[in-house]
């Protein structure tokens, strides 16, 4: 029996007609609405003619969240007066619970990227509503893409709507061609924001470490929302970790304490949804709370303020979750959980003045994420590169790049970026592709059922309690009786029927250990890693990385890394999940990442030539060269010169000279006269190094080049422009008294430093291709008197204070009223009457 009052009460019901037009009129909308409204369970029974208006159609609802989409089906089966299984549906990886007469299934997105894949037409589904896309996960934004592609290609009829809980809906309208935006008005309550900061400051999260004092304050501030407002209390941690902390500081407490969470057991999630059956409750939960799902009972919300983001290292092959500050969209969302049913309050626990420096939004996944299971996606779909996709955000080049290396080292794609007959098999997996190259080759090896139990531990990583190795790790998920180990046998059915069944592999899987090592190596090739002793090891990528100090696996030779992190601060990662193998199963994994070849470079400052086997950055043999090829060692030889500078080739006054003055006419002239800045020169050692680079086979002999013979190999001489050298930046300039004077370029303008009385009678500055020459005019003593670039100025103004002051100290120099009336001269007045 339709629960007709419960509808009624929705308020996306007044949005529903203008939604039925826009559907009726474009095929497609955007639905914005704050959490409540009704967006997630009214709308796909109206679209579906499960109300009693127009036809029976049949709707697909898509989730970001497996504990989303049971909630939903099992609210909308409730207001049809029906069980999940009827006519609404749901499936998600590894539980599937619809019947002949589904006619609304909820799904994850996953799982609806499988389904297109398969079959793009989506025949006989009537509309899609792709919920929460103001999430911007990964794979709800690819859904979206791949269904704008096919309602223009094969399905103009499939009506597409994005379902938004924020009001910037702006992008979702353009990406789908200007579609309508229709607003449901919500019927909030007022919620209370009180600011609850740490009276001391705390630690800013990195990596996945959060400061154990915000989690002590953030269980302080839950106690007193129990002892300072009514009903239930909803608070957001960044994970499973942090909330089981916090659990635990809340022993004690007179209200039963739940933990929600992706990898919460069913049951658990039900119950939370179900609402109380008499006493308070604090519900501690992860982002996966923040929308979508309605926890009944709940009237205060405690945000923590954190939330979980991917992030990836391209260049050392890491990717992982990180503990980031939340969006204010999030803090929005959060709050808003405490105003669903009556007025509420938030205690935020963070500082207001920092509020306003928060993200307005969250990352959209796409530009943070690593993209191979996307790539191999957009492979399948026939568009490599993701160019003619409808995204919100394109790809970044980098981490597509990253994943199409991934991609073609497991097989899934050629060389071109076409998907290959293994990389559509992989996709079909529902895994990442490393984990799905894990287990078509582990099992090949292994057998299927081991090679499952592997996989399915690396795709959901064990909880902390089961320590850093996987292999042990396997044995208690094995005979384990909690919520993970009944998760990961699931997943093993899951995989193993995947398969086939398969048969027992033989030869690098003949114990647990051995299988262990080879899946998570064929799932990670490039974390292989040999130890470095004390712990620490260097993984194929060229990263380091280290074991606690306690770890069994300390006096491993070999490891397959499968869960490292690298805080920001560190050097090397740390290793979170591993299992031991040997250099036979290194191989066996990472043979594409072996080189074998000869290596000439430049190492602690001299020419080192040495026959080197190495697996990716790990060398397994090394020995001398005695007679290198000449290109490679003179390749050696310029990494010298560009790590340790032009200094070590020969210079002296002269040539360093040569170098100001060639710098000082190209800045000022340009071409044809050379750049010689460190960065020309290295860039191009062949123009001026040659013949004596080649012939040069050590550090001592680039000693011996001379760099002036060197440098002259630049002059301008085929312009004919090169004989203007002396003329145009002479090294000397011949004053008055007949001294030749030295001219220093090494500044903006040309320094000339001569002693006064040698410019007697001098009336205008000496000019250096054009450019005066800055005249440090010196006592008789070689000591500056004045500095000027127009003597003229200079005799006019300037003269008679110095004189004045000088006369006094060299009364034996000359020193004329009018330095224009008598010889210039380096001479003393008395050695000026002799001569």
């Amino acid at each position: 029996m339709i629960r007709t009052e419960a509808l009624d009460r929705l308020p996306v019901r007044t949005a529903v007609p203008a939604l039925r037009r826009a559907l009726d009129d474009r095929g497609v909308a955007v639905l914005c609405g704050p959490p409540g409204t009704g967006k997630t369970t009214l709308v796909p029974l109206v679209l579906a003619g499960l109300t009693g208006e127009g036809p029976v159609r049949r709707v697909v609802v898509a989730e970001p969240r497996r504990i989303a989409a049971r909630a939903a089906a099992r609210r909308m089966a409730w207001l049809l007066g029906e069980q999940p299984g009827g006519r609404i549906g749901f499936t998600v990886r590894g539980e599937r619970v619809v019947g002949r007469d589904t006619v609304v299934e909820v799904v994850t997105t996953g799982v609806l990227l499988q389904r297109l894949q398969r079959d793009q037409e989506l025949a006989g589904v009537d509309a899609v509503i792709i919920d929460e896309c103001h999430e911007r996960h990964l794979d709800a934004d690819t859904v979206a893409a791949f269904l704008l592609d096919v309602r223009e290609a094969i399905r103009p009829d499939l009506r597409l709507v994005a379902a938004s809980a924020t009001t910037d809906a702006e992008g979702w309208a353009r990406l789908l061609g200007d579609a309508p935006v229709i607003e449901a008005e919500g019927v909030s309550y007022p919620v209370e924001v009180l600011w609850a900061p740490p009276a001391r400051p705390v630690k800013p999260p990195h990596g996945m470490r959060v400061d154990p004092a915000l989690l002590t304050h953030v269980a302080a501030t839950v106690r007193r929302a129990l002892g300072e407002r009514e009903g239930d209390v909803l608070c957001f941690l960044p994970g499973v970790g942090e909330i089981g902390r916090v659990a635990g500081q809340l022993a004690g407490v007179d209200a039963e304490v739940l933990q929600v969470h992706g990898r919460a057991p069913a049951a658990v999630q039900d119950a939370v949804l179900a609402g109380s059956s008499g006493g308070r409750r604090v519900v501690l939960a992860t982002s996966v709370a923040e929308s979508s799902l309605t926890v009944p009972g709940v009237r205060v919300v405690v945000d923590s303020g954190l939330a979980r983001e991917p992030r990836t290292d391209h260049a050392r092959g890491l990717s992982a979750l990180t503990t980031v500050r939340a969006s204010q969209a999030a803090g929005r969302q959060r709050a808003g959980r405490a105003g669903r049913e009556a007025p509420g309050a938030v205690y935020r626990c963070w500082d207001q003045a920092e509020d306003g420096r928060l993200a307005r939004f969250p990352s959209p996944e796409i530009k943070v994420a690593d993209l191979a299971a996307f790539a191999l996606q957009a492979a399948c779909w026939g568009d490599p590169d993701a160019s003619s996709l409808a995204l919100l955000d394109p790809p970044p080049a980098g981490a597509m790049g990253a994943a199409r290396e991934v991609l073609e080292a497991i097989g899934a794609v050629d060389g071109g970026g076409r998907v290959t007959e293994r990389g559509v098999r992989m996709s079909r997996l529902g895994l990442h592709p490393r984990l799905a190259r894990a287990l078509l080759d582990g099992a090949r090896e292994t057998g299927a059922r081991r090679a499952a139990e592997v996989v399915a531990l690396l795709s959901e990583e064990p909880p902390r309690e089961y320590g850093d190795d996987l292999a042990a790790a396997l044995r208690t998920a094995r005979r384990g009786q909690d919520g993970y180990a009944a998760r990961w046998r699931q997943e093993v059915r899951r995989l193993s029927s995947s398969l086939g069944g398969g048969s027992d592999g033989t030869g690098k899987g003949d114990s647990d250990d051995a299988a262990v090592g080879l899946v998570a190596a064929l799932a990670f090739p490039e974390r292989v890693a040999r130890a470095r002793g004390d712990g620490a090891f260097l993984m194929a990528s060229g990263t380091g990385a280290e074991l606690r100090d306690a770890s069994r696996l300390r006096s491993a030779p070999w490891l397959a890394v499968a869960v490292a992190d690298r805080p920001s601060h560190a050097a090397s990662a740390r290793v979170r999940l591993a299992a031991v193998i040997d250099e036979s199963i290194a191989l066996l994994a990472a043979g594409h990442l072996r080189v074998r070849g000869e290596e000439v470079r430049w190492v602690d400052g001299e020419v080192v030539a040495r026959a080197v086997d190495r697996l990716g950055a790990v060398e397994l043999a090394v020995r001398p060269l005695k007679q290198p090829a000449p290109e490679l060692v003179r390749g050696a030889l310029v990494e010298g010169l560009r790590r340790e500078g032009l200094g070590l080739l020969r210079w002296n006054r002269d040539t360093e000279q040569l170098r100001l003055r060639l710098a000082f006419l190209h800045r000022v002239l340009g071409s044809p006269w050379p750049d010689v800045s460190d960065a020309a020169l290295l860039a191009d050692p062949d123009a001026w190094l040659e013949p004596e680079l080649s012939r040069a086979r050590r550090r001592s002999d680039l000693g011996r080049i001379d760099a002036g013979q060197a440098l002259r190999r630049l002059l301008p001489w085929a312009t004919g422009e090169a004989a203007r050298l002396d003329e145009l930046a002479p090294e000397r300039i011949e004053v008055p008294s007949g001294s030749r004077i030295r001219v220093e370029y090494g500044g903006e303008q040309p320094v000339l430093a001569v002693k006064l009385q040698e410019l007697f009678g001098l009336a205008e500055t000496p000019r250096v291709a054009g450019v005066p020459v800055l005249v440090h005019l010196l006592s008789p003593a070689g000591r500056p008197a004045a500095v000027t670039a127009d003597l003229a100025s200079f005799w006019r103004d300037g003269y008679k204070a110095v004189r004045a002051e000088l006369r006094g100290r060299y009364p034996k120099h000359p020193w004329p009223e009018d330095p224009a009336t008598v010889p210039a001269t380096r001479f003393t007045s008395a050695r000026l009457k002799r001569s």
